[in-house]
Parts: C-alpha cells; structure tokens; sequence
C-alpha cells in the first residue's frame, strides 16, 4: 500500500466568533479558505493543476458557507479550475474526516496530491439551522439527541466528576496556550488573514484570556441549566425530556459554562498530502506518515462520548499502545470530553493538550481537525517526538482518529 505523507499544514488565527466583535466576522468564509489555500501553495510552490482533490469540512453549510466551500474557496485563492474540490459535514469532526479521506485516497494510490481542512465562521447568523435530528419524531423515538452542552452535564453527572476538576482543567488549558503564544510554538502553522484591500485583519490568536484561573472560573455561572429546558418549538421536548427519554433517572447538575467550554470562534485550516512517488518527483519534503485512520460511533444521547473507543480502534489498527503514543490532541469541546479522555485511558497529562485546547483557543467546527493534526505535528517537531494521535467528539455521537509519525 502508498504511504500518504503530510507535507505541509497551516491555518489562520482564530478571531472571536462574534459580528461586530470578532476580527474576521466580516469577511466571506470563502476568503478564509482561500487564505490557507494560498498559503499552502505558495509555501510549497505547488503546480495547483496536480492538485487532484481538495476535501474540505465545514458543518453549517448554510448561507455563506453553503455550496461546496471547499471548491468555492479554492476559486478564490486562484488555483487551476483542474483542483476540485468537496465540502463534508461530520460536524465538530469534520476536518479530521476531510483529512483522513485525503490520506486514505492517496493510501489507495487513487490519488497523488490531496488537500484537506475546512472552515468555520461561528460569527455567521445560523438561519436554517434545526435542531440535532432536523425534527425527525421517529429517529427522536430511536435515538433523541439533546444540545451538546446539557450533554456535558449529563456526562459529568454520570461520571462523578466534579466542577472543581473541570475549572483546574480549563484554567491548565488556559496557562498551556498562553505559553505556546508567548513562545511562539504555533508560528509555524499560522497565516495571518487579510482584509480584501491588503490590510491586516488577525495575525494572532484573539480568543485566550491568559491569567484565568480556577477561583475565576468559580464564579462563572452554568451556562447550560436554562439552556436544559429550552423548547425549540411548542409541541417539542426540552434538551433535559430528551436526555431522560434515555436516562429516566438522570437529575443533571449542571457544571459547564463559558470557561469551561470550546470557545465560540472563526478560523480556517488546510494540510497538504501527497504520495512517496509524486513528493519525490517535485521535491517536496514529507513531514510526516499517516500510520492509521478511523471512525467510531456511540450513544447518540449523551453524544460526547465516542472519542475513547475511536482512539482504542486505531491503536489496535495501527499495532500500537497507549504508550507508543508521543503526544495526543483530544479537543476540548467540553472539559468532561478531555478530563473523561484523559481519566479512562490513564494517559499521562504532560502528553496531552501540551499547548492548550479549545477552551482557550476556540473551536471553529469544521476546522478544528485540521488545525490539531497540524498542531501535534509542529510539536512533535518542536519536541524531537515521533507519535501523535488526534480525535475529537462530533455530533450524533461520533469520533474520527488519526494517528501520524514524524518521518
């Protein structure tokens, strides 16, 4: 079989995903996608005629991020109209999942040179948007699906874990990512966004709130307790009736709140793969191997639980252990997602999340993949490592996984 090769991965700042607040809210999310693209050919000096396919993710493709944003952004970066492009929906994991199709189909050797990443503007008004299940009353029947964040709680109650760990996790998260900025850990990944007229719009990270602290976060209120008991419309059932449809005798409390979660953000991510063959013949370097890729699904009511046995899946595809794994990006959707993550495979901590995670940096869904494979990447590098392993939870309780090696 092809070994597929990670040759190049980089991304945007992320601004805060807020109109009229954020830094990049104003701009198309296609200009976000093209800036990466650009990037990555520029860096690279790529012929974008051989660019077979660009595999993109983004999960609300509505508005302006409707309409195949992968193809529409590559447009925009002025690639030859040869480089095609498809635009995928796996929700919080779809840029590991655009990723992996990339790599796969140059592990098949279907391909030579496959781009992979995506885009999110969490800044963009939702119109259109429906509820997880699109109202489907049968598939509720089967398997209701509550709001992400009441699945946190739901999550934390059932696993006994307290607030308290999950503030000293999110204040280290804070610290960790405050860390990696000061000392520049992510400027070899990242490419600042400018405004159509050649001014700069973000060359920095926007989100982190360097000094958080847990006694800070203390004082946070729960952000997800109203949100429980919200009807979508008359005739629905709240978040909480959805939950115990399926845990009759669940009483949630409620733990997560603004400091505790992904942080609500813009940004934009692309990786380059190629073949041993096509790198060798347009001396292009490889990075790194992809060693294995994979999907796993769980219960689709508590929907955040699905990255443990996705992580044990390909360990066992790729003949590896816990412990021939170098580094680990588990994103921080939740801090019950990582802190359960981290408790159930009894990771060592000083490996996981080493420059921070979502809660600090923010989460622009459909990027966040791409944007953690590149991260672990350039702190393998950094560190003289060889292993990373990178997953995520996504909606309807799924979590893609890949495992990469320095070569």
């Amino acid at each position: 079989m092809p070994e597929a090769y990670i040759i190049d991965a980089c991304r945007t700042p992320r601004g805060i995903g807020k109109q009229g607040k954020g830094a990049l809210a104003h701009l198309h999310p296609q200009h976000l996608g093209s800036t990466v693209l650009k990037a990555l050919a520029e860096r690279n000096g790529l012929d974008t005629a051989e660019v077979d396919d660009i595999v993109w993710g983004t999960s609300s493709q509505v508005m302006e991020q409707s309409g195949d944003l992968g193809r529409m952004s590559a447009l925009d970066a002025g690639y030859d109209i040869k480089a095609s492009g498809v635009t995928l929906d796996r929700f919080c994991g779809s840029g590991i999942t655009a990723s992996n199709i990339a790599a796969t189909s140059v592990m098949a050797g279907m391909e030579d040179l496959v781009i992979a990443g995506g885009t999110e503007m969490m800044s963009l008004p939702k119109k259109g948007l429906l509820p997880m299940g699109a109202n489907n009353l049968h598939l509720q029947e089967l398997h209701p699906q509550p709001h992400q964040g009441v699945c946190a709680d739901a999550i934390a109650t059932l696993e006994g874990i307290p607030r308290e760990a999950l503030d000293a996790h999110a204040a280290e998260s804070q610290r960790r990512a405050a860390v990696a900025v000061e000392e520049g850990r992510f400027d070899k990944s990242l490419v600042p966004v400018h405004n159509p007229d050649g001014t700069l719009a973000l060359g920095q990270e926007e989100f982190p709130r360097p000094g958080t602290t847990a006694e800070g976060l203390a004082k946070l209120p729960p952000s997800f307790e109203a949100a429980a008991d919200y009807r979508h419309s008359e005739d629905a059932k709240t978040y909480r009736e959805l939950v115990n449809m399926k845990y009759p005798d669940l009483e949630i409390t409620h733990v997560h709140h603004a400091g505790n979660s992904s942080g609500v953000v813009d940004g934009s991510a692309a990786i380059l793969f190629a073949s041993g063959a096509y790198a060798e013949a347009n001396g292009l370097t490889p990075r790194a191997r992809v060693v294995a890729t994979g999907n796993m699904g769980d219960d689709p009511t508590l929907m955040l639980n699905a990255p443990v046995p996705s992580a044990k899946k390909i360990l066992k595809r790729a003949g590896m252990a816990i412990d021939d794994i170098d580094l680990f990006e588990i994103n921080e959707a939740f801090a019950v997602v990582s802190e359960k993550f981290q408790r159930d495979l009894d990771l060592d901590r000083e490996k996981v999340n080493v420059n921070g995670g979502a809660m600090a940096l923010g989460h622009p869904i459909g990027a966040t993949g791409a944007i953690l494979i590149g991260t672990v990447l350039d702190e393998l590098e950094r560190r003289d490592l060889q292993t990373g392993l990178v997953t995520m939870c996504a909606g309807g309780g799924m979590a893609p996984a890949i495992i990469i090696e320095r070569v």
